[in-house]
């Protein structure tokens, strides 16, 4: 019985680490843009608050940059 040749050893992509990289920068810079807004938004009403902050952290965090960043890294393309 013959074997074909070895498996091809597995290579680390570059894009996992720049991708985590580009999620943490996404944070750092979310966290500021809410700093930034906290003082306008205090004035509102608690549930007001609570939903502002709901929707923006959604929207903006996971389904704006940080779906495509996941995508990128673990395909190599901004889309699927």
């Amino acid at each position: 019985m013959t074997s074909g040749p070895p498996p091809e050893p597995y290579q680390p992509s570059w894009r996992r680490p720049a991708g985590a990289f580009l999620i943490m920068a996404c944070i750092v810079l979310w966290a500021g843009l809410v700093v930034q807004l906290a003082g306008p938004v205090g004035r509102l009403p608690s549930l007001v608050q609570g939903l502002f902050y709901l929707i923006a952290g959604l929207a903006w965090i996971w389904i704006l940059p940080l779906r495509r960043i996941l995508s990128w890294s673990e395909t190599g393309h901004w889309r699927r």
